[in-house]
């Protein structure tokens, strides 16, 4: 749930001096709510241009490959790429 769809929600059934301020100190705090609602950097799409850098190390670049066949001793089914 959003932080906006919850304010909706206490407003239709409650009110105090500073609630709004109060739900949003609770919810910055609250770690189920973090967990739930967690960014997760740029949204998928196609791939992007980089600029070459002018320095080794200056970009960094990494990506999951995920749903693969489980394969070795560990049945692993992802790769880490770093470009």
């Amino acid at each position: 749930m959003s932080e906006d769809r919850a304010k909706e929600r206490v407003a239709s059934t409650a009110w105090w001096p500073k609630w709004e301020q109060e739900l949003s100190e609770y919810i910055e705090n609250c770690e189920r709510y973090q967990k739930a609602n967690r960014k997760h950097g740029k949204k998928y799409g196609l791939l992007q241009n980089i600029e070459e850098p002018k320095l080794p190390w200056e970009t960094i670049n990494m990506d999951w490959v995920t749903g693969l066949v489980a394969g070795g001793k560990e049945n692993f089914n992802a790769c880490l790429v770093i470009v």
